[in-house]
């Protein structure tokens, strides 16, 4: 092919390149440096020199090298261009001529070059030239006819890659005849030669009906038997794949595997579960621990070859995985569509079923190293079998208590008196995933389920122990109030002497579970039981042991945790350990200044805390000035910068602090509201990407999310700091009111800003929820001036006009009127009045508009959109309010009365409710 580019371009490129993939830093450096030099100067020369160099260069690496390098360049934000400036990229500065000479070369090397792999990169980035280019109204005719024919030719890999295309790039065949399209795909799909063209063609299909209108989908309905009919002819090497290509159709469109469900249950029930039935339980297939897996794919008949060593596990690793690709196409459908699942006879029963017989696949012989390793770091959890445990609480979660709930206890009890300790752990682990989704119906039988559950906290395995815990701390997360009202007596006879057992892991796992038990009591039922469990969580605390073994740190952090969560839950009636506690944590926070003690110095400081607000100012006052001089001295010392912990757990202390003093704290506000401030003000520490490929691992401590069309990361121990900092300010304006007057004006200009903060909704609330306590404190104080109420309602009424989530909506009325109830109504102006009136019209509009188009949803999405109904009752309530407080008889409260209307309930009661779980 003649070149396109000047010979001193290429030449030049040829090197740049070749520095590129070098190992030497600074050379390689400097060559992205020579990219984007070149770029900005003549963007058109060096990227069609890449297409070029992709055809013409002499080795594998540099081909796929230029490829590749060519798709990430192509739709990178154009050089100089400003943030907010529409994001153009290379690609829009290119002119026609340039576009027409790229797309010529691509498809020169789609049907010319030899090598798969190099084709395969040629594909990836013909995909996101074609996409971007149609996207920007631009078709690519040349391309929709070579890819055609491709699917034509004798050469396996050319029609694999033709198929590649049609799933990059649906558009290429979306405005053509439906039956024209079905009988291309039928050919991949039932392609004779080539597995890699038949899983290409699959995935083709898959994103052909996921781009399909109703009207092409309802055309398109028979093309599922074929894309069905590639799976019984597959190996376990393969299968894998085809299943996992299409499970993301079972989430988008369900109901196109409506007719196939029989054919589809009789198929994978023979990848999940053992090829015969093995009778009551599914344990009997395997009565010796440690064998291999009572799972055998394929059924009998699959030939009598005895594999070496080597083969025979490389099978049994791709009969796991296609067991696992297995299950979560199930999972993904039942999810999409609940009903489906419920009605199809036997579906439900087999998830189940094989949920429970993976979560018993533990390795046999490591409980020594198991006991000895820190839970936070214990290498063992990634030999957990976490898939299936997943699976059977999405399936509890999707399909609720009635439809999952018998066949897992079908099997449970047996579990749970099995010798191999392996299922008797996941008879336990199990009851702990299904809690959440079957709590309704769970709780009519929850006697029963407490019986089966604590016996198990006698078992003679620590790990069936272990898990007993789990289970019990789960439940009363999940059923809170109702297990801890109805059978405190006989969970606490099991927790209390666990909080002894010989094993460090398992009794700081009661302790653990001990936490959520509390968080659902009341005080009275605590109260006969606190003397034993302090008394045994100080034996964990205290490093003096009786056997004179070292505690082990997590043990020391989990008691320290629980001992917290006990003081806040009792009150004042932990003031009878408080001499017992209170020094030991003093003397954490003297002494625990190594790395290794970060985390528990920040527990101990929690801790302090809620013991102090538990026990009241007057007993607290003797050691108060000891703790606050002590933290005064942590917050003053040199910051590790990988002590992420501190700066969050520092700042809730001091506001724990405050609540058990009350007014008495006034005296410390200049020590602690500086760094306060500070925190407050933080900007988020945010990186923005170009696109997908350049984010690569996500950063410890950093969390990715898509904004305004661009990947954003965000480094999250900044944004939490800044939430804790504006709760910590709640608490002081609340608790000194007119006293926290100093520091007024410093706090409103940060809170009417962060009404905007978009990266984290717990900075918003605590905003929306600061602004009338600092009109209090302004009010008691006499500092507070028609500048600031005006500024503020202003900030708050530009907020509810934009705000989209009706979530926060609620919270900013609420801020307005509790405003209001300070000021009085008279500050809001006439101005701000009418501006408040038009920012409520245009929110009744949208949430109007959003519920008359919710009625034209599928009934299956009841559930979904009652609950979103519910959230924006709340903000219609709250915005009902407060037009009542400015008129009684306004006239937008009939309108609030229309749009609440248009709403609908899904449950008459919620009887109909709970019977439908």
């Amino acid at each position: 092919m003649e070149a396109v580019v000047p010979h001193e371009i290429t030449t030049e490129l040829t090197q740049i390149l070749a520095n590129l993939v070098l190992g030497d830093n600074k050379i390689r450096s400097n060559a992205e440096q020579a990219v984007n030099d070149r770029l900005a100067q003549t963007p058109d020369l060096y990227l069609l020199a890449l297409a070029q160099f992709s055809i013409a260069a002499d080795t594998e690496v540099m081909r796929s090298f230029s490829l590749v390098l060519l798709r990430r360049l192509l739709f990178r934000a154009a050089p100089g261009q400003q943030p907010r400036e529409g994001r153009l990229t290379l690609y829009d500065q290119l002119p026609a001529h340039a576009l027409t000479t790229l797309e010529r070369l691509l498809l020169h090397s789609l049907s010319h070059e030899l090598l798969d792999a190099v084709r395969r990169k040629t594909v990836d980035t013909v995909c996101d030239l074609a996409n971007n280019s149609m996207s920007r109204g631009r078709p690519w005719h040349a391309l929709q006819a070579q890819t055609f024919t491709m699917t034509q030719t004798g050469e396996a890999g050319f029609r694999e890659c033709a198929y590649r295309l049609f799933s990059g790039c649906p558009n290429l065949v979306m405005d053509l005849q439906t039956d024209a399209v079905l009988t291309v795909f039928r050919k991949g799909l039932q392609d004779s030669q080539s597995v890699e063209v038949r899983l290409a063609a699959l995935r083709a299909s898959v994103s052909y009906l996921t781009a399909c209108d109703q009207h092409q989908l309802s055309q398109s309905l028979s093309l599922l038997y074929p894309m069905l009919d590639t799976l019984p002819s597959l190996s376990n090497i393969h299968l894998k794949s085809f299943l996992s290509s299409l499970t993301p159709l079972c989430s988008s469109h369900p109901n196109l595997f409506v007719p196939h469900m029989n054919a589809l249950l009789s198929f994978l029930r023979g990848l999940i579960m053992p090829s015969v039935d093995s009778g009551p339980t599914p344990t009997v297939a395997k009565p010796f621990p440690g064998t291999s897996s009572s799972f055998t794919f394929p059924p009998d008949g699959s030939g009598s070859r005895t594999p070496d060593d080597s083969d025979e596990v490389t099978e049994d690793e791709e009969k796991e995985l296609v067991r696992k690709a297995a299950l979560e196409f199930m999972v993904s459908l039942t999810e999409a569509k609940p009903t489906l699942a419920k009605r199809s006879e036997g579906w439900t029963a087999a998830m189940v079923r094989a949920s429970l017989e993976g979560m018993g696949e533990l390795p046999e012989d490591t409980l020594d190293s198991w006991l000895e390793a820190d839970p936070s770091e214990d290498a063992q959890d990634e030999n957990y079998p976490h898939v299936y445990e997943q699976s059977l609480d999405r399936v509890a979660c999707a399909l609720g208590g009635k439809a999952v709930l018998p066949p897992a206890f079908q099997y449970i009890p047996s579990m749970l008196a099995n010798y191999d300790w392996r299922l008797r752990h996941a008879g336990l682990m199990a009851i702990a995933a299904i809690a959440e989704g079957t709590s309704k119906v769970m709780q009519m039988e929850l006697g029963k389920v407490v019986d089966l559950v604590t016996p198990m906290f006698k078992d003679a395995h620590p790990r069936v122990r272990y898990a007993a815990c789990q289970c019990v701390g789960q439940l009363c997360t999940d059923l809170e109030e109702i297990i801890q009202d109805r059978y405190h007596e006989q969970l606490f006879a099991a927790l209390i002497p666990t909080l002894e057992a010989p094993e460090p892991r398992v009794h700081s796992h009661a302790a653990a579970a001990l936490i959520n038990f509390c968080e659902g009591v009341e005080r009275d039922t605590l109260a006969p039981y606190l003397d034993p469990i302090v008394e045994r969580l100080l034996k964990m605390l205290n490093p003096g042991a009786e056997d004179g073994k070292e505690v082990k740190g997590y043990v020391q952090e989990q008691a320290i945790t629980t001992l917290a969560m006990v003081a806040d839950a009792s009150e004042a009636t932990f003031a009878k350990h408080y001499n017992s506690i209170m020094p030991l944590l003093l003397n954490v926070l003297r002494n625990a200044n190594s790395s290794d003690h970060y985390k528990l110095r920040a527990k101990a400081m929690e801790c302090a805390g809620l013991i102090a607000i538990a026990v009241g100012r007057n007993v607290f006052r003797a050691d108060a000035n000891t703790l606050i001089d002590l933290l005064i001295k942590i917050q003053n010392s040199p910051v590790d910068p990988s002590d992420t912990m501190l700066p969050t757990f520092l700042i809730a202390t001091w506001a724990k602090i405050c609540q058990a003093l009350g007014t008495e704290f006034e005296p410390f506000l200049p020590v602690v509201m500086p760094p306060l401030l500070n925190a407050a003000s933080a900007k988020a520490d945010v990186s923005v990407y170009d696109d997908e490929d350049d984010v690569g691992e996500t950063r410890e401590g950093w969390e990715t999310i898509s904004m305004d069309g661009q990947i954003v990361g965000i480094r999250t121990s900044t944004i939490d700091e800044k939430c804790q900092a504006f709760d910590t300010l709640v608490v002081y304006c609340a608790t000194l009111s007119g006293r926290f007057a100093p520091y007024l004006t410093q706090s409103l200009e940060l809170s009417l800003p962060a009404l905007k903060f978009y990266f984290h909704d717990g900075v918003r609330e605590a905003a929306s929820r600061l602004i009338p306590l600092l009109f209090s404190c302004g009010k008691n104080s006499g500092t507070l001036t028609s500048q600031m109420v005006a500024a503020s309602f202003l900030q708050l009424i530009h907020s509810i006009r934009a705000e989209t989530d009706p979530s926060f909506l609620s919270s900013l009325y609420r801020a307005l009127a509790d405003g209001l109830r300070v000021v009085g109504i008279p500050a809001l102006t006439p101005d701000l009045q009418a501006a408040l009136i038009e920012a409520t019209k245009h929110q009744l509009q949208t949430l109007a508009d959003k519920r008359k188009r919710r009625a034209e949803s599928p009934e299956d999405d009841r559930e979904e959109l009652a609950l979103l109904e519910e959230v924006e009752e709340f903000a219609l309530e709250d915005m009902e309010k407060l037009l009542k407080m400015l008129d009684g008889q306004h006239p937008l409260l009939v309108a609030v009365s229309s749009v609440r209307d248009l709403g609908f309930n899904q449950w008459d009661s919620e009887e109909e409710r709970d019977s439908d779980c």
